[in-house]
């Protein structure tokens, strides 16, 4: 794959796309991926590694809840890498992340992931380049060892535009119900667009052993659309089967 140019991406849906239609065929898919989930879980043959990534406010939050929230929770794990800890920091900075990689059998969501540490450590330059290569090979490594012990992996980007991240970190700090997210120093971040963008394209280019996907994001019903849509053709492809009686 080639260089990716994030702003030659579009941000929103295909013209020719209709909202209520898309819901509907979001509805769809949420209940194929409840048997799929169930087969997953069943067989324990397989596990899913599912990464979102996006700059703030591009939906994550959001493609976690409606995408899997409807799904059995005894099969489906999430976790969001934040700051690393003093005992996390201490170690290379995989080794936090490896112990949350999924059993056979479940769906295991990084919101926000090892990705991070060669993005938010490269823009604010508190890593050299010589190190954001090494931790580039190392992810390719490790997705590679996840891969080989039959963990699929999908990796999406969520691509909000600064409109309209604006537009929802504003909605943070005047509506009630979303305040209790509101961070001033995710303006600060948004001041820093361009460095991410480039950032996040260099991780592309060179972080593609496993393909990323790259999902508009500024209207929320496509982009849980396209994120189910994904979940569900990658586990269709697994040609999973229910065990029968244990002899």
């Amino acid at each position: 794959m080639g260089k990716i140019k994030l702003k030659d991406i579009d941000t929103t849906a295909p013209k020719d796309w209709d909202k209520d239609d898309t819901k509907e065929k979001l509805n769809k898919i949420l209940v194929e991926l409840d048997e799929l989930q169930n087969l997953l879980y069943a067989e324990c043959k397989h596990s899913l590694l599912v990464v979102i990534q996006g700059m703030d406010a591009s939906g994550k939050d959001g493609a976690v809840r409606n995408v899997f929230g409807k799904l059995n929770p005894q099969g489906v794990l999430v976790k969001s890498f934040k700051t690393p800890t003093p005992e996390e920091a201490g170690h290379d900075f995989l080794w936090r992340i490896h112990n949350h990689a999924p059993a056979k059998g479940y769906i295991q969501i990084f919101n926000r992931s090892h990705y991070e540490d060669v993005l938010i450590t490269r823009v604010h330059k508190w890593i050299d380049e010589k190190t954001i290569r090494r931790r580039m090979k190392a992810i390719n490594q490790f997705e590679e060892l996840l891969a080989h012990n039959d963990t699929h992996i999908l990796k999406f980007y969520l691509h909000v535009s600064p409109k309209e991240q604006r537009k929802r970190l504003e909605e943070r700090i005047h509506n009630p119900a979303k305040q209790w997210k509101y961070n001033a120093d995710d303006f600060k971040e948004a001041k820093l667009w361009g460095d991410y963008m480039e950032a996040y394209e260099d991780c592309f280019l060179h972080c593609d052993k496993i393909p990323w996907k790259i999902v508009p994001a500024d209207q929320n019903w496509y982009k849980e659309y396209v994120i189910a849509a994904t979940v569900r053709d990658t586990l269709k492809a697994l040609k999973m089967q229910y065990p029968g009686l244990k002899k």
